[in-house]
């Protein structure tokens, strides 16, 4: 009975950190999701942008 007496305490003591929480609103979310996504392409596009470049030099010099 004691390990349940525990869960009810830690159970009771996250909804009061909860509610401390200052969540986002939602056009917040809508513009950080946005800005993720953004920076998410552009690194893919460079990343890939590199990797075809290192293939062609490799290509063209070593292989």
């Amino acid at each position: 009975m004691h390990i349940f007496s525990k869960i009810i305490t830690f159970l009771k003591e996250v909804r009061l950190e909860v509610k401390k929480v200052n969540w986002p609103t939602r056009d917040e979310t809508i513009r950080y999701t946005l800005i993720v996504i953004g920076v998410s392409v552009a690194v893919a596009i460079y990343l890939g942008g590199l990797d075809f470049l290192i293939g062609i030099l490799l290509n063209k010099f070593v292989l």
